[in-house]
């Protein structure tokens, strides 16, 4: 089973689980946990390979990972822990895996909320991503995520966020991370369907107007899908609650308790 920690909030039943992106890990949400935990129950989680999950599978070494395994190792913990439905914060990745849950087990999902959300690549995403498909074997992995890290946060104000993430890259080892790029062959068909598809489930889309790579997707979507509202944080890269936390926070927390199910 996944590393997972939990914070109970004895006033209430209400539960939110946040989910990191690649190469994070649970520890990325700590500007959250202070002022989200006098709210609700708290569920972190490290996927596999990620954080203190990394020694706790014992699996075939030749195995792919696919999102199917990937949701079903969340909804084991969930399950384990007699959560029979909770709010979902992702950022990066992680919202992928949150939309891809949803359309599996919506009855689990009460709303979801998706940082520097992911929903289509553009050209130069797709020719980024051939590129690391055929150097993943070659290059050291800790190489190819940091030049993706620079071109996905490029601006000085997003050096905290890169910095972050690459000291907890680092606790992966090559072939975990080769496990992880291989989903990216499999995921624009899931992103196009996303995007056609709308799940009935109260989304909050949190942007940072200088993700240049995804916010222009995120903007297409947000008008489409009456289900969804969209937020978007000035002066602020991809990783929306690492960059802006004390907005992040205010913003996320008032959603999640609001009423309100359609934007």
């Amino acid at each position: 089973m996944l590393n997972y920690k939990i914070y109970r909030n004895s006033n209430t039943d209400t539960w939110v689980t946040f989910i990191h992106g690649a190469g994070g890990s649970s520890s990325i949400w700590f500007r959250q946990l202070k002022v989200f935990k006098l709210e609700f129950n708290i569920l972190l989680i490290d996927l596999r390979g990620h954080g203190r999950s990394k020694s706790s599978f014992n699996i075939n070494k030749q195995q792919d990972y696919t999102f199917d395994i990937i949701t079903d190792d969340i909804i084991e913990v969930l399950n384990h822990l007699n959560i029979k439905k909770s709010h979902f914060v992702g950022i990066s990745l992680g919202t992928i895996l949150i939309r891809y849950l949803a359309d599996k087990r919506p009855n689990m999902v009460e709303k979801m909320v998706l940082g520097g959300a992911i929903l289509e690549f553009n050209l130069f995403s797709k020719v980024l991503i051939r590129f690391g498909d055929f150097f993943k074997s070659i290059i050291p992995y800790m190489v190819l995520y940091k030049l993706f890290a620079f071109i996905i946060m490029p601006k000085k104000n997003h050096k905290e966020s890169r910095l972050l993430f690459g000291k907890e890259a680092k606790k992966i080892c090559q072939k975990e991370f080769i496990r992880w790029y291989k989903l990216t062959s499999t995921v624009i068909p899931i992103l196009r369907l996303f995007t056609l598809k709308e799940v009935k489930i109260p989304t909050l889309y949190v942007m940072g107007d200088q993700d240049h790579l995804f916010l222009p997707s995120i903007l297409k979507v947000s008008r489409l899908h009456k289900t969804a509202t969209l937020y978007i944080i000035k002066n602020c890269g991809h990783v929306v609650n690492i960059e802006h936390p004390v907005e992040f926070n205010r913003q996320v927390i008032s959603y999640l308790k609001s009423k309100k199910t359609i934007s």
